[in-house]
């Protein structure tokens, strides 16, 4: 994401579209999916859905690939929850 983009968006918008990102990836590489759901200013709620619900690996997907990604460009965002 670039600086201008950054600037000009809402913080909530622009997490949104990172959330499309991931979610379109996530589901043309491995037919999951992820939905931003809301955010707080420091929590990212998502709801996982398609192969992703009850995988063994939901844990990793949620903390290590979709908080890290998160957190690389909103470093103030302290977690990010799945919601049922």
């Amino acid at each position: 994401m670039n600086k201008q983009a950054k600037e000009s968006y809402p913080e909530k918008q622009q997490i949104e579209g990172l959330m499309e990102q991931l979610d379109a990836y996530i589901n043309h590489y491995h037919d999951g999916s992820v939905k931003f759901i809301s955010f707080d200013g420091k929590v990212v709620k998502v709801r996982l859905g398609g192969v992703c619900e009850g995988c063994p690996l939901q844990p990793a997907t949620l903390r290590g690939w979709i908080e890290g990604t998160l957190k690389q460009f909103f470093p103030d965002i302290e977690r990010v929850e799945n919601v049922e």
